[in-house]
């Protein structure tokens, strides 16, 4: 497995347009005292491992951490989900009293970061931000060293991104039928950058292949960072990449934008197609940021930390800014362990499917 890369960097400044922090931190604290759900009233049953239990009575005492808290970002700095990870953990921090450190742990698609996750303490210092790569990792790595399911807790989902096809400012097709007609014509001569196997733009990069019937060669790196990066200087072709990365290259004429994986336009890229709309309603797919702490971690601490995600999502900064970049927080509902935890089961099994039938054969 990779040696994992750390980049230790603090949250950037948030320019707080919400709550005061400490009317921000009471906020928290009522609804960590009510429990983890969105509702405020703790959920019933006994709970399964991966969700959170039976949570703390109003008589408990809330979780208040004395000290700076890592986030662990299991992929690049610059990437989509370090840009998601940073705009959210300065509201975090402010509503919880302390910094929240973003460390970048890196390497084999983003197995090493979270694995470094479910080993941490469960004392609520240590937190994985993961997107939809923790559903397809079962599937994908033979010796994964952790089980999502099992040993995380879920806190809460935080966006919903869109993905883009975009292509090098000088490759040849301009719409994305040209595209699918310059890959069906070129196969391996088209390069395809991707993240890493499991990561988003490689899940999306198989549903266009499967979609065109036609294999590109794929070129894999640490991060989207770095594979946007040779796409903006003409080494790879095409890639297929968030909106939090893509949305200001697209708007800025300094790619090539073919198609956006959604159902409907989105009001950050008016202009661009869905890729309904270009002849692939296959390729679908949006990629799902959500917050995990290990498995033995106490439930009042658990629901602290969605309290006060939920706080951070109505910040208007950041709600501002991921319209910047094509996205929004998700419903409140789903910003809880129970919303969570339920989406991450569906697409760990709708993942394994489309995995399979893509042959690919866990390492």
């Amino acid at each position: 497995m990779d040696q994992p890369v750390v980049s230790r960097m603090g949250p950037r400044p948030s320019s707080r347009r919400g709550l005061p922090r400490w009317s921000a931190l009471a906020a928290a604290l009522v609804l960590a005292a009510c429990g983890p759900g969105a509702t405020g009233s703790p959920p019933e049953g006994t709970g399964t491992p991966g969700t959170a239990t039976e949570g703390p009575t109003a008589t408990t005492a809330a979780w208040v951490p004395d000290g700076p808290i890592d986030m662990i970002v299991p992929f690049t700095e610059g990437g989509p989900t370090d840009t998601v990870t940073r705009l959210i953990a300065g509201p975090m921090g402010e509503v919880l009293g302390q910094e929240i450190v973003v460390q970048n742990v890196t390497g084999a698609g983003g197995t090493v970061g979270a694995g470094q996750a479910a080993e941490a303490d469960g004392d609520g210092y240590t937190i994985l931000m993961h997107h939809i790569g923790m559903a397809t990792a079962p599937a994908l790595y033979a010796n994964l060293g952790y089980d999502p399911l099992v040993d995380f807790k879920t806190i809460g989902l935080v966006t919903e991104v869109p993905m883009t096809i975009i292509g090098r400012p000088d490759f040849e097709p301009s719409t994305l039928a040209e595209l699918v007609d310059h890959v069906k014509a070129n196969g391996a001569a088209v390069t395809y950058a991707h993240a890493g196997v499991g990561a988003a733009s490689h899940l999306c990069g198989l549903l266009f292949q499967d979609a065109v019937e036609a294999k590109v060669t794929e070129v894999p790196y640490e991060g989207t960072a770095d594979a946007l990066e040779d796409l903006l200087g003409s080494q790879v072709d095409f890639l297929c990449d968030q909106t939090t990365n893509t949305t200001q290259h697209i708007l800025a004429g300094t790619v090539k934008a073919y198609g956006i994986t959604t159902a409907e336009r989105n009001d950050a890229l008016p202009d661009v197609p869905t890729t309904a709309e270009g002849g692939l309603p296959d390729v679908s797919v949006t990629v799902w940021h959500g917050l995990y702490v290990p498995a033995d971690t106490p439930d009042d601490v658990v629901a602290a930390l969605t309290a006060a995600l939920q706080v951070a999502l109505t910040d208007q900064n950041v709600i501002d800014e991921l319209a910047d970049l094509g996205a929004k927080p998700v419903a409140e509902d789903a910003a809880t362990p129970e919303g969570h935890t339920a989406k991450l089961q569906a697409e760990t099994e709708l993942w394994a499917d489309v995995i399979e039938a893509a042959g690919i054969t866990p390492q």
